[in-house]
């Protein structure tokens, strides 16, 4: 993929850029979210993972075989170690000094220059003080009313409702399951899913409970003409805006 593909769609709903401008520069950087920045988009999404010593970094996988060729083990790698690699760009080879694992702080920072939503997911299971702890830097950036957190992890989106009553949150999943609307309902969470399992009908029935919908990751003008027909709320890709 190269470029970027600009929608123009009657009803278009708001677009984020998944893990930043990835269709155009390296995913989970700078400069992917730079990028982002630059367009029209909505939001920018990334993934955030703690490190061995307790501090935030942006990278996808668990550790940095596919983005860096080298692999170590994010999560059991210090943050000073990780700032060091640096990344493959996307042509496979590496050589730009750009391309290295974003901090938290970084990335929130882009976000704000560009007065984007920041659609952070938290990458595994956190413990409820690293929660507070990641809450916290963004506090400090003064832009927690800008940022929507998402997660796999239903605990961690559980710890986020406690802790913030009102903020935007949406649940990731990839595909629908028998307990998942009464789930979100109770916990008053949005939804974030892999638009090939849903449905009109599904997304009228979120709707109808109050739950919004998000989904990923929509590569095509045909497939986003077709969530934009189901009505979904927001529309997460790597190369459309």
């Amino acid at each position: 993929m190269k470029g970027t593909i600009r929608l123009n769609m009657p009803g278009k709903p708001p677009m984020i850029a998944h893990r930043g401008m990835s269709g155009l520069e390296k995913e989970n950087t700078a400069s992917a979210f730079v990028a982002a920045g630059q367009r029209t988009h909505f939001g920018i999404e990334t993934d955030v993972h703690r490190t061995a010593d307790g501090h935030f970094i942006v990278i996808h996988d668990d550790n940095t075989a596919r983005v860096a060729g080298d692999e170590m083990i994010v999560e059991k790698t210090s943050y000073e170690t990780l700032r060091a690699v640096r990344l493959l760009d996307t042509d496979g080879k590496k050589g730009r000094r750009d391309l290295i694992m974003p901090s938290l702080r970084e990335y929130i920072d882009i976000c704000k220059k560009y007065e984007k939503t920041a659609v952070l997911e938290l990458k595994n299971h956190f413990a409820p003080e690293d929660i507070d702890r990641i809450i916290d830097i963004i506090r400090q950036e003064e832009y927690l009313e800008q940022v929507i957190f998402i997660s796999f992890d239903l605990p961690n989106m559980i710890c986020i409702r406690e802790r913030l009553p009102e903020q935007r949150a949406q649940f990731l999943i990839k595909e629908p399951t028998d307990w998942l609307m009464d789930t979100l309902v109770k916990y008053r969470l949005d939804l974030d899913i892999c638009y090939k399992y849903l449905t009109a009908e599904y997304v009228r029935q979120l709707h109808e409970n109050g739950v919004k919908v998000n989904v990923w990751t929509v590569d095509t003008p045909e497939d986003a003409q077709r969530m934009i027909d189901c009505g979904v709320d927001f529309i997460t890709s790597n190369i459309l805006e």
